[in-house]
């Protein structure tokens, strides 16, 4: 049964930093890009960063450029996010995503695994 759960959301003021991480489990982890997305009430699921199978290349949208990092240690099972410069604006419900494949996909519909989600909340 592949697992992923996510840690480490929180509040924090605005100009602060979290780390994300996402540890998965039941799947091989080196053969899934993995992804992290987000979603703010009353909107939809968005992407935010993706990682390739051996962490070198990543991709990210454009709110979240040079603001946010994503990393993974294959030996550990776990994918990171570290966000920087947090604004209000995105604090939502966080998600990690696997996906089986090459390249970098920003579709939700590509990832075949998901996390339960954590709550980050930026207060101005």
């Amino acid at each position: 049964q592949v697992q992923l759960v996510e840690s480490g959301g929180g509040l924090v003021q605005s100009g602060g930093f979290l780390r994300l991480s996402c540890a998965a489990s039941g799947l091989t982890f080196s053969w899934y890009a993995m992804g992290w997305f987000r979603q703010a009430p009353g909107m939809e699921r968005e992407f935010v960063a993706t990682i390739s199978r051996d962490g070198a290349a990543t991709y990210y949208s454009e709110p979240v450029k040079g603001r946010f990092t994503i990393s993974r240690d294959n030996a550990k099972n776990t994918v990171d996010l570290r966000m920087d410069s947090l604004k209000p604006e995105d604090t939502a419900v966080y998600y990690c995503a696997a996906r089986l494949g090459v390249g970098s996909s920003t579709s939700t519909q590509e990832y075949k695994y998901w996390g339960q989600g954590t709550q980050v909340t930026v207060s101005s």
